[in-house]
Protein backbone atom coordinates (compact mmCIF):
# COMPACT_ATOMS: atom_id res chain seq x y z
CA UNK A 1 0.00 0.00 0.00
CA UNK A 2 1.44 3.42 -0.89
CA UNK A 3 2.55 5.70 1.91
CA UNK A 4 1.72 9.36 2.10
CA UNK A 5 4.55 11.83 2.04
CA UNK A 6 5.47 13.03 5.52
CA UNK A 7 4.55 16.57 6.46
CA UNK A 8 7.78 18.55 6.79
CA UNK A 9 8.23 20.48 10.03
CA UNK A 10 7.89 24.24 9.88
CA UNK A 11 11.18 26.05 9.90
CA UNK A 12 11.45 29.40 11.64
CA UNK A 13 11.80 32.09 9.02
CA UNK A 14 15.06 33.99 9.11
CA UNK A 15 14.92 37.70 8.45
CA UNK A 16 17.55 38.93 6.01
CA UNK A 17 20.41 41.06 7.23
CA UNK A 18 19.12 44.64 7.32
CA UNK A 19 22.35 46.15 5.95
CA UNK A 20 22.48 43.65 3.14
CA UNK A 21 18.79 44.21 2.33
CA UNK A 22 19.23 48.00 2.33
CA UNK A 23 22.13 47.68 -0.10
CA UNK A 24 20.05 45.39 -2.33
CA UNK A 25 17.14 47.85 -2.40
CA UNK A 26 19.48 50.75 -3.26
CA UNK A 27 20.87 48.71 -6.15
CA UNK A 28 17.32 47.84 -7.28
CA UNK A 29 16.26 51.50 -7.28
CA UNK A 30 19.37 52.41 -9.24
CA UNK A 31 18.68 49.69 -11.80
CA UNK A 32 15.08 50.90 -12.13
CA UNK A 33 16.32 54.41 -12.94
CA UNK A 34 18.51 52.95 -15.68
CA UNK A 35 15.58 50.84 -16.88
CA UNK A 36 13.35 53.91 -17.18
CA UNK A 37 16.10 55.68 -19.11
CA UNK A 38 16.51 52.68 -21.43
CA UNK A 39 12.73 52.46 -21.97
CA UNK A 40 12.57 56.15 -22.85
CA UNK A 41 15.49 55.83 -25.25
CA UNK A 42 13.89 52.80 -26.93
CA UNK A 43 10.59 54.68 -27.31
CA UNK A 44 12.38 57.61 -28.96
CA UNK A 45 14.36 55.33 -31.29
CA UNK A 46 11.30 53.31 -32.31
CA UNK A 47 9.28 56.47 -33.02
CA UNK A 48 12.15 57.91 -35.06
CA UNK A 49 12.36 54.69 -37.06
CA UNK A 50 8.61 54.79 -37.73
CA UNK A 51 8.80 58.45 -38.73
CA UNK A 52 11.54 57.76 -41.29
CA UNK A 53 9.58 54.92 -42.94
CA UNK A 54 6.76 57.19 -44.08
CA UNK A 55 3.42 58.53 -42.94
CA UNK A 56 2.09 56.73 -39.90
CA UNK A 57 -1.17 57.29 -38.04
CA UNK A 58 -1.31 58.69 -34.54
CA UNK A 59 -2.75 55.40 -33.26
CA UNK A 60 0.28 53.51 -34.55
CA UNK A 61 2.66 55.95 -32.86
CA UNK A 62 0.86 55.71 -29.52
CA UNK A 63 0.62 51.91 -29.69
CA UNK A 64 4.31 51.62 -30.57
CA UNK A 65 5.37 53.95 -27.78
CA UNK A 66 3.28 52.14 -25.17
CA UNK A 67 4.22 48.66 -26.38
CA UNK A 68 7.95 49.29 -26.61
CA UNK A 69 8.09 51.27 -23.37
CA UNK A 70 6.08 48.74 -21.38
CA UNK A 71 8.04 45.77 -22.76
CA UNK A 72 11.44 47.27 -21.95
CA UNK A 73 10.31 48.46 -18.52
CA UNK A 74 8.80 45.10 -17.50
CA UNK A 75 11.87 43.19 -18.72
CA UNK A 76 14.17 45.46 -16.71
CA UNK A 77 11.95 45.28 -13.62
CA UNK A 78 11.83 41.49 -13.66
CA UNK A 79 15.59 41.23 -14.10
CA UNK A 80 16.04 43.73 -11.27
CA UNK A 81 13.81 41.65 -9.00
CA UNK A 82 15.95 38.59 -9.73
CA UNK A 83 19.06 40.45 -8.62
CA UNK A 84 17.21 41.91 -5.62
CA UNK A 85 16.17 38.51 -4.29
CA UNK A 86 19.67 37.14 -4.78
CA UNK A 87 21.50 40.11 -3.23
CA UNK A 88 19.16 40.50 -0.25
CA UNK A 89 19.57 36.88 0.85
CA UNK A 90 16.06 35.60 0.11
CA UNK A 91 17.37 33.03 -2.37
CA UNK A 92 19.65 31.51 0.27
CA UNK A 93 16.72 31.08 2.64
CA UNK A 94 14.64 29.36 -0.04
CA UNK A 95 17.54 27.13 -1.12
CA UNK A 96 17.89 25.67 2.39
CA UNK A 97 14.97 23.33 1.72
CA UNK A 98 14.25 20.65 4.26
CA UNK A 99 16.15 17.63 5.46
CA UNK A 100 14.00 14.98 3.72
CA UNK A 101 15.52 12.83 1.02
CA UNK A 102 13.66 11.33 -1.97
CA UNK A 103 12.35 8.36 0.03
CA UNK A 104 10.72 10.54 2.67
CA UNK A 105 13.21 9.43 5.32
CA UNK A 106 15.18 11.85 7.44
Amino acid sequence: MPRHDPIPPRRPRRLPDSGRAAFAWRQFRKSMHWTMLAAGLMIILSLLWLWTTGPVSLHMLVATALGVGFSVFVAGALMGLLFLSDTSGHDEDAAQGDSYDDDGER
